[in-house]
């Protein structure tokens, strides 16, 4: 009888899991389908943004330049000054102006600052292709969050790195990132959504933590698949 028992407890585990296994997979694939489908997504090898950064009573154009993958360029203009961030096969660069304790130089980027500029590398986020980039999905549940239905699912890195994503139950669009932001909690809430090729980016984004306070970027301009010139990458040489 004990045997029997155990048997049942170990099958209905096992159909336990799997029924869990599949509800996130389906989930994760009705967000790429949302995204635009994974055609498409792949199909996207270089994306151009031009947001405008509402912090403290300030505007602040900003500019990102990616290769998919492989490189990175933010530029934004604080004042007159510009403020650069690069990624180019994993290793960074930037220049902060005085205002931001910088000396305008280029300079090496710090090693924590660069592992979150990596994660940066890929546009579509750890939930898209999530196996084969050996990630860990998990499904909190369903929830709440600002009056919509949305679901919690734990996104952990190959690295071992987490963040919390909150998907819209009926868009599957992602609304809200919880995540690290060096050393702090921070929040990431993700609106607007607008196709561009095929594909759905987001065009309000507003980031929260306890240091900075809240930062809007707002979308200017998108475009996909536009050449880009390797060197702006590059570092300068004096």
């Amino acid at each position: 009888m004990k045997t029997t028992k155990l048997f049942v407890a170990v099958a209905a585990a096992l159909i336990s899991a799997s029924t869990f296994a599949q509800t996130v997979d389906e989930i994760v694939d009705k967000h790429v389908a949302a995204l635009g489908g994974m055609d498409k997504i792949k199909a996207v090898n270089t994306v151009i943004t031009e947001r405008s950064l509402a912090v403290q009573g300030m505007e602040i154009p900003t500019k990102t330049i990616l290769v998919v993958g492989k490189s990175l360029r933010n530029e934004s203009t604080i004042m007159g000054n510009s403020m650069v961030q690069v990624v180019d096969d994993s290793k960074g660069w930037m220049i902060r102006p005085a205002q931001m304790g910088g000396t305008g130089e280029p300079e090496d980027m710090p090693a924590d600052q660069l592992k979150q500029q990596i994660a940066s590398l890929d546009p579509f986020g750890g939930l898209v292709n999530y196996k084969e980039k050996g990630n860990k999905v998990e499904l909190v549940g369903k929830e709440k969050l600002d009056k919509k239905d949305v679901y919690h699912l734990k996104v952990t890195s190959k690295e071992g790195t987490s963040m919390d994503e909150y998907l819209d139950a009926e868009t599957f669009l992602v609304s809200k990132v919880k995540v690290d932001m060096n050393g702090q909690s921070g929040e990431i809430e993700l609106s607007d959504y607008k196709e561009v090729e095929g594909v759905k980016f987001p065009n309000i984004m507003d980031i929260t933590n306890a240091q900075m306070g809240t930062m809007s970027f707002i979308t200017n301009k998108v475009s996909v698949n536009t050449p880009v010139d390797s060197a702006v990458f590059k570092k300068p040489v004096k």
